[in-house]
């Protein structure tokens, strides 16, 4: 998770497939038995998605019978809480490492390198996002990253350090926060530009993208994952928080990043050879239509709490008391008379309410 905050998901996952490639064979050099001890998370940023199809995508040799996983706090009721969850997960995972042992499907040097090339393509259009100076600005102003971070909700501080950048940022906010906006900017960023830049250079390289689509787990579960959070995702709303949360001199960024997202769905469907997100999973594309018209509202609201509370406790900037909002209000009769910079009754329970609404129906938070 923390691969995916410095380079981009894509490069984060190949590069995790090829350590364990490594490892395992260095492993077999020298006699030695090595099982794998995996962390999944909730969030596609932190090795959530299907059990099934994370195991079969795992590299060659690196499931020999067993395997070793630990489920993170957030996901362990969704999957666990009941007997009968209890039994259906563990049969998953069993199915899976048994299927992958039987069935191991080998790397080819040429999509190898393939991979190499996009990967290297991706970690420099993420980064290049990530270094905009106006970007940290953004992010603090369209999500709600610094609420989420003086809340008590999460299990662990929301940065390592005191500083104010993403570096210091801890993984579960950073994808936590883009989920809430529902725009999901840690799992697509870069993938998008990879696409491109390959299939300019060679409009054949497309089939050859089909192909891995198809034949290769490690590429189809990675598109596939990408894909669903674009089925979650709406640039709609992304659109609204900016409306309400971002200042004008900020919202060409939020533009640029839309467009961006709308690119790389496209580029991805291609990809996949789906008209539609998840043709491949019509069980799941009901589910989340289902869960639409309950999780938009939540949204809405989310954005207007957001937006009362800091007409009373403004975002602060580095160095500066920059009103990042807009309104011109700095501190209010309230906040005087609460030093420790309480939010007005009720505004911290209406967002804690609506960040587990709209956690619930995404699925996949931190």
């Amino acid at each position: 998770s923390d691969s995916g905050k410095d380079a981009g998901r894509l490069s984060a996952a190949w590069g995790l497939f090829q350590a364990q490639a490594k490892i395992v064979k260095m492993a077999e050099k020298y006699g030695i038995k090595v099982t794998l001890f995996h962390g999944r998370g909730g969030t596609i940023g932190r090795g959530g998605g299907p059990t099934h199809l994370a195991i079969l995508s795992q590299p060659p040799g690196t499931v020999n019978g067993s395997l070793r996983v630990t489920i993170q706090g957030e996901i362990i009721e969704h999957s666990f809480g009941e007997e009968q969850l209890c039994f259906r997960t563990l049969r998953a995972f069993t199915a899976a490492t048994l299927e992958v042992g039987l069935h191991p499907t080998a790397s080819k040097p040429e999509l190898c390198d393939l991979m190499d090339e996009m990967c290297t393509v991706s970690t420099k259009e993420f980064r290049r996002v990530l270094q905009d100076k106006r970007f940290i600005r953004y992010f603090q102003a369209g999500t709600p990253v610094l609420e989420y971070g003086r809340m008590n909700i999460g299990s662990r501080p929301s940065k390592r350090r005191c500083d104010m950048g993403i570096q210091s940022l801890r993984a579960i906010p950073w994808v936590f926060a883009w989920t809430q906006t529902r725009v999901h900017l840690p799992v697509w960023l870069g993938v998008g530009t990879a696409l491109k830049v390959v299939i300019d250079k060679d409009p054949a390289t497309l089939d050859v993208l089909r192909h891995m689509h198809s034949e290769w787990p490690f590429f189809r579960v990675t598109l596939d994952l990408i894909e669903m959070v674009f089925a979650k995702g709406d640039v709609r709303i992304a659109a609204m928080y900016d409306s309400l949360l971002v200042s004008d001199d900020l919202r060409i960024l939020g533009d640029e990043l839309r467009t961006k997202y709308q690119n790389t769905r496209h580029l991805l469907l291609k990809g996949a050879r789906h008209s539609h997100t998840l043709d491949n999973n019509p069980g799941l594309k009901q589910r989340i239509i289902l869960r639409e018209p309950l999780t938009t509202p939540l949204n809405v609201q989310q954005a207007i709490t957001l937006k009362k509370m800091r007409l009373v406790s403004p975002i602060p900037s580095a160095g500066s008391a920059e009103d990042l909002t807009g309104s011109g209000v700095k501190l209010s009769p309230l906040v005087q008379l609460n030093p420790d910079r309480s939010y007005a009754p009720g505004l911290e329970d209406t967002l804690i309410i609506t960040m587990k609404g709209i956690a619930a129906g995404m699925q996949n938070t931190g």
